[in-house]
């Protein structure tokens, strides 16, 4: 198998919209102009991961109501592209990125399903810091904070 080519690069909103609606984990994904009011009137970041040339992923956050962190809203990769090292790539370069612009910590929220998410934060050194319970157990959210 070749090497291919992993790049990381700033995005848009309807490109983060159109890879979400081809995610297989997000039921209901969120419409543009969700992604327009969460993101307005805040410092945000939006990244692009591409395969040789190809979109494969995703990662979206901005600047949380807590002074000093960065929340890490929404990501993916899709199903084709996983296993490549995109998801770590694209989580080092936002996590970089939010050092070096001042923020002290990174948050994200996941559901108790989502094992695989839960796994790649505490691999990447985040500890669950809260449970937002929920009427169904295995969509409990969990939220994962991690020190920069």
């Amino acid at each position: 198998m070749k090497n291919r080519e992993i790049k990381i690069r700033n995005g848009s909103i309807a490109e983060v919209v159109m890879l979400s609606q081809r995610v297989p984990e997000f039921f209901q994904p969120y419409s543009e102009k969700t992604y327009h009011e969460r993101l307005s009137d805040r410092p945000h970041l939006i990244l692009i991961a591409e395969v040789d040339g190809e979109l494969a992923g995703f990662k979206v956050g901005y600047q949380s109501a807590t002074p000093g962190v960065f929340y890490s809203w929404m990501g993916g990769v899709l199903a084709s592209f996983r296993r490549m090292g995109i998801a770590t790539k694209l989580a080092n370069t936002q996590e970089e990125w939010a050092k070096n612009h001042g923020y002290q910590k990174v948050q994200f929220k996941t559901r108790n399903r989502l094992t695989k998410m839960i796994h790649f934060g505490l691999n990447r050194g985040f500890m669950i810091v809260d449970l937002i319970k929920k009427d169904q157990v295995q969509e409990h959210r969990i939220l994962m904070e991690k020190a920069l």
